[in-house]
């Protein structure tokens, strides 16, 4: 049973797995336009602009940004037609033109409203051609020729009717419905040929091949009209055409032929009638009705689907290959092996015959992950989840299952051994009796290595991306390590590899590029390589070699190569501007692979894409403003003229401009990079948007600036906008000539006021002075007085000093005869008269009372309301207590004051403390002190 399974998934495989690589499509959803499912017709202006005749109206495309105009009677518009600066519709019953305006929108107007009763009821203008200055519009019924000179009009009415009208080598020809193929001459239907073959067959499309009209039918494939004989033309695809109804048609610029059917795609046939593609929506078409077909000025050609729009790059260097069944699944590797495509897969490998159109064949016993395919010794290697298989054109022969294997690398010296990287570690493959067989692992080393080189006899590198970048050596025999070394600098890195190339081994992380230095065995920053990860655009450290001496890897906006220089060593940098948002490549798993000496192999999630470097060309283009819009804030946008220079109100200095680059390839990203000149002098930063902001702009004159870059291309030209803002109305000429009368005015009349105000403060100064001065006469007779009653009172207060003195004098003599006495007192013997005499008379001398009288009034005198000021204070104070306190304001000691109130000193000390409680005095504060600063 489970080979019976096995077997119906090889032939699914097999069957939907149409290997055909076909040029890049880039689709279109309704979702993506905004408009309708359904585009009847396409055409295409100078300015390389896409016009489509779309369900909900006139749909136009500049390659960045849609626009629908509805038509004007809001009803399908079947045809479109550019004709120099007009672009003509037809939709039911209305046809007209649009013109761009000077804010770059495109507007209406109508040229059946003249002729409205011509037109017929329910009428819907299928087709729209030109010939010199005649504009034709036809519908089923009626063909209408305008006049775009003198804007007048011809109706040719055929009585069956109006299948389609051609215009083909000058000539305007139509077919009818049963009757024939008719020329328009001088304004009148001419019979062509009513053969048969023509009057049977419905027309899609007339073609001039040969000096002869091909007529591709509906159904019957193709005809020659020669000399009024019919022939058939036939065609590799006339089996399949008879069964595919075809609805659009177009001669490519190269003589191909383009057919677009009603249920089977597209198919695109050569000069001789060969199939060249078939495109059909298992192979990358968004559906598989093809209502119109047009070929743009760049070559590539436009589908208007039943839903949405398609456009195919014919010219690309890109060829791709899409699996959108899943069969094949994400493709990680890839070879050319003896004339055979292989590719691995996580769904197993497959092959096909490359230089046929064939379908990929899956290799039995290969089911699951294939990580790398490599040749050796004509020989090729699969590395597998399963171990090491051996392909032999269509059979896979398993020779190693102990580990799944990520590469393998050639022996250094040994042409019969081959080294494998393994899940864990690293093991020998060995060549015997025309053989390769599992030799050994090499012990002592049982990390993953995914990415190993050798350099030197025994040495090996290896990038693990989690624990980082080591160096083993083995022993002679590479069968074990003797030597580990694990590497600080460089750090690991997420997607980081390690490679060879040129003899030398490079390591490769977001940190940059480095190489190892074979003395030291080091690893050294290559600076001027890692200048290509600047700017975030690292997204993954893969390399991968060639046969051509390049060395590829890929970061966020380009597929790039190093190649060594044709003058010196250094490696010069290529880049191929295909973004890495486009491949659809797995990152850390990015594989290319050369085919040919120019063609490469880009694999990636759902196939695989190829590129030829040799025809990698990139149009030069013009860049074009497409929209001017300012705003207020908190308003919506308002458009302006893009052709005439702009002017704009302060209010409305927030500003938008839209730009846009007509590039329609799928592997192409125009770039911008913008200038305003005013405000900024360098260039901005190349980025993909179309379209640059600036807000709250100052008044004054600008020029904006851009410029674009598609590939590595620049523009042909830098598109302008010259524009001025205005000046607040507070800040215009007008407003400063109003300031500057109201300034003068305002002077005028402020010096005026001044004038007057100091003339009065004149004549008041001038009273004032006079008062002054004899105010000033006052108070020097005053101050001379002052002076006198000073000088007195000094001398008063010298005198009462000298008083004090004095007093203190007395005070010294009491003291003395109160000496003397105490001495007579000692030495008096038997109370003897006389001596008792003398102890009378100095008694009578010693007066206290009058002695503190004196003292008192001569103290008072020196400082004046001492003791007033001491009593009122403290009135609890005795008079004894106020004498004390005079002595002390005096700063007399202790010592010094006993003598004077005749007691002994401790007596004194004792005074002082009662009189420092009287006086309620703090611990921190001193009784001296105190009285001092009364």
């Amino acid at each position: 049973m489970i080979k019976k399974l096995l077997s119906l998934y090889i032939i699914l495989l097999a069957l939907f797995t149409n290997a055909q690589e076909l040029p890049p499509i880039v689709k279109f959803s309704a979702s993506n336009y905004n408009a309708g499912n359904q585009n009847w017709m396409i055409s295409q202006d100078k300015s390389r602009f896409m016009y489509f005749a779309n369900n909900e109206g006139l749909l136009e495309y500049n390659g960045t940004e849609w626009t629908l105009y509805p038509s004007p009677n809001e009803t399908i518009v079947r045809s479109v037609k550019v004709i120099e600066k007009r672009i003509y519709t037809g939709c039911y019953m209305e046809f007209g033109y649009w013109e761009r305006q000077q804010d770059g929108k495109l507007k209406y107007f109508s040229l059946s409203q003249s002729i409205k009763n011509k037109i017929l009821d329910d009428e819907q203008f299928w087709n729209i051609t030109q010939y010199d200055h005649w504009v034709i519009f036809q519908s089923l019924s009626q063909i209408f020729i305008y006049d775009s000179k003198n804007k007048s009009f011809n109706i040719i009415k055929p009585e069956t009717g109006v299948n389609k009208i051609f215009s083909v080598n000058n000539k305007i020809l139509y077919q009818t419905f049963g009757t024939g193929l008719y020329e328009i001459e001088n304004g009148k239907s001419k019979l062509v040929s009513a053969n048969p073959v023509i009057t049977g067959n419905k027309i899609v499309s007339i073609y001039d091949r040969n000096e002869a009209l091909l007529i591709q039918t509906q159904l019957n494939g193709f005809y020659e009209l020669k000399n009024n004989s019919v022939t058939k033309w036939t065609t590799e695809a006339d089996g399949e055409l008879q069964n595919s109804s075809i609805y659009s048609g177009q001669m490519l610029s190269n003589g191909s032929l383009a057919l677009g059917s009603v249920s089977n795609g597209i198919y695109i046939l050569n000069p001789a009638g060969k199939i060249k593609y078939h495109i059909t929506q298992n192979k990358g078409l968004s559906n598989n009705t093809a209502l119109s077909l047009y070929e743009d000025r760049d070559r590539n050609l436009w589908i208007g689907l039943d839903n949405g729009i398609n456009c195919i790059n014919l010219q690309s260097a890109v060829r791709s290959f899409v699996d959108d069944t899943g069969f094949l699944g994400t493709v990680y590797t890839s070879i050319l092996h003896n004339g055979l495509l292989y590719i691995g897969t996580n769904q197993g490998l497959f092959y096909r015959n490359y230089t046929a159109n064939e379908d990929f064949k899956f290799i039995p016993g290969t089911k699951g992950q294939v990580w790398s395919l490599h040749t050796y010794d004509n020989t090729l290697f699969c590395g597998h989840d399963s171990g090491t298989y051996i392909i032999n054109s269509s059979k896979a022969t398993r020779i190693f299952d102990k580990s799944g294997t990520w590469k393998f690398e050639k022996h250094p010296s040994n042409p019969n051994m081959l080294l494998q990287g393994n899940y864990h570690g690293i093991s020998v493959l060995e060549k015997i009796s025309g053989g390769w067989k599992f030799r050994n692992w090499i012990k002592g080393f049982d990390y993953s290595s995914r990415y190993f080189e050798t350099l030197g006899k025994n040495d090996i590198y290896i990038s693990h991306e989690y624990k980082g970048v080591f160096r083993i050596v083995t022993d002679k025999d590479y069968t074990k390590v003797v030597q580990s070394v694990a590497y600080k600098s460089p750090a690991k890195g997420k997607n980081a590899s390690l490679s060879k190339f040129n003899n030398d081994v490079y390591y490769a992380s977001k940190d940059g590029f480095f190489k190892v230095e074979p003395k030291t065995k080091t690893f050294v920053k290559q600076q001027q390589l890692s200048k290509v990860f600047t700017k975030d655009e690292y997204t993954s450290g893969k390399l991968t070699p060639d046969n051509s001496a390049k060395l590829w890897f890929f970061t966020r906006d380009y597929i790039n190569y190093f190649s060594a220089g044709k003058l010196n060593a250094e490696l010069k940098h290529n880049i191929i501007p295909i973004p890495s948002s486009l491949t659809n490549s797995m990152l850390g798993f990015e594989n290319i692979t050369q085919i040919s000496p120019s063609t490469y192999l880009i694999g990636t999630t759902d196939g695989y894409y190829t590129i030829n470097i040799n025809d990698l060309n990139f149009n030069t283009y013009n860049v074009s403003i497409t929209n001017v819009t300012s705003n207020r804030l908190n308003q919506s946008g308002i458009l302006h003229s893009i052709n005439n220079e702009g002017s704009f109100k302060y209010k409305e200095n927030n500003l938008t401009f839209s730009y846009t680059v007509p590039e329609y390839g799928k592997y192409v990203n125009a770039q911008f990079q913008y200038m305003l000149e005013g405000m900024q002098d360098e260039w901005s930063e190349w980025s993909g948007k179309p379209s640059a902001n600036f807000k709250n702009l100052p008044s004054g004159h600008y020029v904006f600036r851009i410029r674009a870059k598609t590939g590595n291309s620049i523009s042909g030209n830098i598109a302008e906008y010259e524009f001025t803002i205005f000046k607040p109305w507070y800040a215009t000429n007008f407003a400063l000539f109003i300031y500057l009368i109201f300034i003068i005015i305002a002077a005028y009349m402020i010096n005026r006021t001044y004038k007057n105000y100091y003339q009065r403060q004149r004549e008041k100064l001038i009273e004032e002075n006079n008062r002054l001065l004899e105010i000033k006469e006052l108070e020097n007779e005053q101050e001379l007085m002052k002076i006198k009653n000073q000088q007195l009172e000094q001398d008063f207060e010298s005198k009462n000093r000298e008083l004090a003195v004095s007093t203190m004098n007395l005070i010294k003599k009491n003291e003395l005869l109160s000496m003397i006495k105490d001495d007579l007192k000692k030495n008096a013997e038997g109370g003897e008269r006389n001596v008792k005499s003398v102890i009378s008379t100095i008694n009578k001398n010693i007066n206290e009372d009058d002695t503190w009288d004196m003292f008192k009034e001569a103290f008072n005198n020196a400082d004046k309301d001492f003791l007033k000021k001491v009593k009122n204070t403290h009135p609890s104070l005795t008079p004894n207590d106020l004498r004390l306190c005079a002595y002390l304001r005096l700063n007399l000691s202790s010592k010094e004051i006993a003598p004077l109130l005749n007691i002994s000193v401790r007596s004194v000390e004792i005074k002082r403390y009662r009189l420092r409680k009287k006086m309620e005095l703090s611990h921190e504060l001193g009784l001296v002190e105190y009285i001092l600063s009364i």
